[in-house]
């Protein structure tokens, strides 16, 4: 198992060595890894990854590799089997869902959660009213409620929690994917404007056919090469129902990286607040004032967003709104204030151009926009670039 690892990394295209590999075989045989499942991820993460860029790779290939390996029995003893184990995820009919009733807008739901935080005593399953699993409390994890704050569950289902009550682990997209990327570098040079910069290290042609039959003898010029001179600043949407579409953004990113010189990236959850960053795994302790991007990239910066816009509306208009933090601004004002100091400004969706009339918060960052979204295709960032240049 551990010999197919290391060829896949190879394959993948992962720069690992045999030294590499026979460390990590050592450290094994040294018990590091404990015997987890986590442990050995972290162990061979370290050991072999030399470049935070191929962190995504690896996670691809570690998935594809050790698929299904769980824990060992003497591990799992350690904790309590009730709390390990998950009730059956249950599933409502329509009709059962209409009849659970949404407690009625974010600051009664944030109340009612700290008053039955006070109240509980123990951990809670099924049920319409404390914080567990399986119920159709607003609060919990593994149930369903139209409108609720999701606590311990590993990944979204229905879609419908307002509030997010953990710490989510985002990956930073690879910018070396070269899938179709041919097509969207195609699409991407409508925003071109070139200009000579850079090193005198191009044969100018004409200069030294001039220069020559001025001087009577060969007069080689050199002259900077014409390179693009548009300056990009990306803003990338990460994580939840963007997860769906980390193929077709990380090829934009990658023709991107291409095509532009001048290009700055940051990423961001759902909306714009108060602070965005570089690096996902680092998103809680090395983040970046949005005031500061503001004021340090000049206005005659072309701005994309990209993103699916697809959110609770109280992430957009309320403070407080946002679904894993407290927003003191809505996230409206901040994308107001791009808009106004960036002039040319697009927001790319990869949801469906048809379906965007169907979800509210598409609706309203389209509109804060100036309708300037559209669609992640190529006729869409087509337009997108013409929408730019204007």
């Amino acid at each position: 198992m551990f010999a197919s690892f290391f060829y896949e990394l190879k394959s993948a295209g992962l720069p690992v060595t045999l030294r590499e590999y026979l460390t990590l075989m050592e450290a094994l045989e040294h018990d590091l890894a404990s015997r987890r499942v986590e442990d050995f991820y972290y162990l061979a993460r370290a050991a072999l990854v030399k470049d935070e860029r191929n962190l995504d790779k690896f996670d691809r290939v570690f998935g594809k590799v050790f698929k299904g390996l769980e824990l060992t029995d003497a591990i799992a003893v350690e904790i309590p089997k009730e709390w390990l184990k998950k009730i059956t995820e249950k599933y409502l009919t329509e009709e059962e869902k209409q009849l659970i009733e949404s407690l009625g807008g974010l600051d009664k739901l944030l109340e009612t959660l700290r008053e039955r935080l006070a109240d509980q005593k123990g951990r809670h399953q099924g049920g319409s009213k404390w914080i567990g699993t399986a119920g159709t409390s607003p609060f919990g994890a593994y149930g369903y409620n139209p409108e609720g704050i999701r606590i311990g569950q590993d990944k979204n289902r229905n879609f419908r929690a307002v509030k997010v009550w953990d710490r989510r682990e985002y990956r930073d997209l690879d910018d070396t994917v070269e899938l179709g990327t041919r097509n969207i570098k195609l699409a991407l040079r409508r925003l071109r404007k070139f200009a000579r910069t850079g090193a005198l290290e191009e044969l100018d042609l004409d200069g030294t056919i001039k220069e020559t039959a001025h001087r009577g003898y060969l007069d080689i010029k050199l002259r900077p090469q014409r390179r693009n001179a548009v300056k990009v600043l990306l803003f990338f949407d990460i994580g939840g129902s963007m997860d769906w579409h980390v193929q077709v953004v990380e090829e934009l990113f990658s023709a991107a990286r291409t095509e532009f010189k001048h290009m700055d990236h940051f990423y961001f959850h759902n909306c714009l607040y108060e602070r965005v960053w570089k690096q996902n795994r680092r998103r809680h302790d090395d983040a970046t004032s949005t005031w500061q991007v503001l004021h340090t990239y000049p206005h005659d910066y072309k701005v994309v967003f990209v993103g699916d816009a697809s959110m609770s509306p109280y992430e957009i208009t309320t403070p407080g709104g946002a679904v894993e933090h407290f927003n003191e601004e809505p996230g409206a004002v901040w994308l107001e204030r791009v808009t106004r100091t960036y002039p040319a400004c697009v927001w790319l969706n990869p949801v469906p151009e048809s379906q965007w009339d169907y979800t509210y918060s598409i609706r309203m960052v389209r509109q804060l926009l100036g309708d300037r979204m559209y669609p992640l295709t190529l006729d869409g960032i087509d337009r997108a670039m013409r929408a730019l240049v204007r």
